[in-house]
């Protein structure tokens, strides 16, 4: 119930304007790069140090044009820059379909579609690579097409899948082909039962029986998630299937579980951080407090001690 109300908050104009007028910095900072380019420069410089990243610009669920272009150009920039500072070797860039368009009311996907063109052409020019990112359900079916596309011209566009959904098995089983990079996660979106499972048992039992079709297949899984015992799951599973530290990624959010991050690279694995930047960080905030209690605790105290 706690988790859905703050989703709905999410979208709420009103809410929207209380948290960043409010003295949030603290929190807002621990999951977010900052609001320019340069900032996400700096930390992805500090982090591929010992991990690899790849970087979010912050922009969901636009539907006007001029915004979506204006998108697409802070992602052709933010590449640039990452090929001039040396970090395209250890930093990509993931990218969400509603950022480009997605969602307009005419040739949405079309759009949406030459605009991650644009940012992979961008990003084959520096020697690094794109995930396009998942939404909420009803775009699953668009965004897999897109992905299907982007690959006919570059075939390493990564693809994100969420065990919550109950069609994900099927998805992985499809995309677990040779070359095809895939990372499972959880989901973020409250989505209705008919799609997808509610409880968190029937969420994580799923993630593993997706995750065991992709260490079974011949991609590069890309595990996202912070739990122990799933990250445990599955470096027993890569074993089993023979794959080396080489042959799949964990994942995590920055500011998530930093200490483990730190860890398991030191282990000698594949870490890789997601690193949002950018002015339109409302959204993705509100998903990670829904997620964690104890960042909305820290985000209410907060909230009392305003003024």
């Amino acid at each position: 119930m706690l988790r859905s109300t703050l989703l709905a908050a999410a979208r709420s104009g009103a809410v929207r304007a209380a948290v960043e007028a409010g003295p949030f910095d603290p929190l807002v900072d621990r999951f977010i790069a900052g609001t320019t380019v340069d900032a996400a420069i700096v930390v992805s410089r500090a982090i591929a140090a010992d991990r690899l990243v790849t970087i979010d610009h912050l922009g969901e669920d636009t539907t006007d044009r001029v915004r979506a272009d204006a998108n697409v150009s802070a992602y052709r920039t933010l590449l640039r820059r990452l090929g001039d500072e040396g970090l395209a070797d250890r930093v990509e860039v993931s990218v969400k379909l509603s950022a480009f368009g997605q969602r307009l009311p005419k040739d949405g996907e079309k759009i949406a579609l030459e605009s991650a063109r644009q940012v992979c052409e961008a990003a084959a020019a520096v020697g690094t690579t794109v995930t396009v990112d998942m939404e909420d359900h009803t775009t699953t079916d668009a965004t897999l097409t897109t992905v299907g596309d982007l690959r006919l011209d570059f075939p390493w566009v990564g693809a994100v899948l969420q065990s919550h959904l109950r069609r994900t098995e099927g998805d992985c089983r499809d995309l677990a082909g040779p070359g095809s990079r895939v990372r499972l996660c959880k989901g973020a979106y409250d989505e209705p039962e008919s799609v997808a499972y509610r409880s968190t048992a029937e969420v994580d039992l799923s993630y593993v029986r997706c995750l065991k079709i992709l260490m079974a297949g011949q991609g590069l899984p890309m595990v996202a998630t912070h739990d122990p015992r799933l990250v445990a799951i599955a470096r027993h599973l890569a074993q089993r299937c023979g794959r080396s530290v080489g042959d799949y990624e964990l994942q995590m959010l920055y500011g998530v579980r930093p200490h483990a991050q730190t860890d398991l690279a030191a282990r000698g694995l594949r870490v890789r951080v997601y690193l949002p930047y950018g002015t339109e960080w409302f959204g993705y905030f509100m998903r990670r407090l829904a997620e964690r209690p104890a960042n909305l605790a820290f985000f209410a105290r907060s909230l009392l001690t305003r003024g």
